[in-house]
């Protein structure tokens, strides 16, 4: 192993991603939603499991959870889900909510610090409220425990007072249902995910998918696109809807001020190249990582920062933001000696692989 590619803290190395800042933040390709991103998708939000695209196993599971709870008069079993950012999981809690015929409170781990912010949430919730809990592997560990009790006896204990004095006051809550949502399932602790009545990973979409995605988004902003350009568009998504919903906004601008805002394959390909964004889904950070990998260090090994810094980002930045991607397409690999360029990769930049010593050629890493 290198010694620039120890294995890091999972929770500090996302908290650090999340903290990034100018270009790397404001990718038109990022699966995290900015302002902007968050006006325009809760009008696009489906309303009712029959009107969301996508995830199917997880929309019947979900749907035979709501129903068996209706049907008995009951409040629904808590729910998690998983999975990458953009993929649904914050519409599909307020579509149980309204399946349910239910508000929705909507909070998040973070702005839970200390067990006293959560006990102040559940003591308003009414009778049978979902309550929307984000990334909730981030709230502290005081808080989650209180978690516990909370899901299983619908109760919690309110500690008065310091020292030898204090009381535990017990505070009966009326039954809810607990929407949690997170993008690292793995640092939840055993105790917490055993307390869900129902679990759901949330799986990347299929181009096809994100074709009915783009298509249903631009009825809803009254944008014209035929089947090629929805296509074009799906394609260079990252299997990701709230990607595909921005890639849709930028190329109806360009439509709008370039053509006669009508959108077809060749203006999607224009407007998204105007953006550097390729037919892959490759961003300018994706090929710069890609081009320095390949170009100035003939494919790898290379150790992870001294690719950051052949790309003038931080080592979170490539790590966090760009790998993740480039690893699931298949274009890069990490390796205990560094990170590779797999022959996808070379292709996709049109370049040759330098022959090895010997004769071995880049393949052979890959036993090709």
């Amino acid at each position: 192993m290198n010694w620039d590619d120890r294995p890091e803290d999972a929770a500090a190395a996302a908290a650090a991603a999340e903290r990034l800042v100018g270009p790397a933040a404001e990718r038109l390709v990022d699966s995290g939603a900015d302002g902007e991103d968050q006006a325009v998708e809760a009008a696009l939000r489906p309303k009712d499991l029959g009107e969301f695209i996508g995830q199917e196993k997880v929309r019947e599971q979900l749907d035979l959870v709501l129903r068996a709870a209706r049907a008995r008069g009951a409040t629904a079993d808590h729910v998690l889900l998983s999975g990458a950012p953009g993929l649904g999981k914050t519409t599909l809690s307020m579509i149980i909510a309204a399946e349910m015929g239910a508000p929705i409170r909507i909070t998040s781990g973070p702005a839970i610090q200390h067990a006293g912010d959560l006990a102040a949430i559940l003591s308003s919730l009414q009778e049978g409220e979902v309550l929307f809990l984000d990334e909730i592997h981030r709230m502290s560990r005081p808080a989650e425990e209180m978690l516990y009790m909370a899901m299983e006896d619908f109760r919690v204990d309110v500690i008065v007072g310091k020292g030898p004095g204090a009381t535990a006051i017990p505070l009966e809550l009326p039954p809810f249902t607990l929407v949690g949502a997170t993008t690292r399932a793995g640092l939840l602790p055993p105790p917490l995910r055993d307390r869900f009545g129902f679990t759901a990973h949330m799986e990347f979409y299929e181009p096809a998918e994100l074709e009915r995605v783009v298509h249903r988004s631009a009825r809803l902003l009254d944008v014209e696109i035929d089947t090629a350009g929805a296509a074009e568009i799906a394609g260079r998504s990252r299997g990701t809807p709230r990607i595909a919903n921005r890639l849709l906004r930028r190329v109806r601008d360009y439509a709008q001020v370039k053509a006669d805002g009508r959108i077809d394959r060749e203006i999607a390909g224009a407007a998204l190249a105007v953006y550097e964004v390729d037919g892959r889904g490759l961003d300018r950070l994706d090929r710069a990582v890609l081009e320095a990998l390949l170009k100035l260090f003939g494919g790898g090994p290379v150790g992870l920062s001294t690719l950051a810094v052949a790309v003038g980002e931080e080592r979170e930045t490539v790590e966090e933001v760009a790998e993740p991607f480039l690893v699931r397409e298949g274009l890069l690999a990490r390796t205990p000696r560094g990170r590779v360029g797999t022959p996808a990769a070379w292709a996709h930049l049109g370049l040759t692989p330098p022959q090895k010593a010997g004769g071995a050629g880049q393949q052979d890493l890959f036993g090709a």
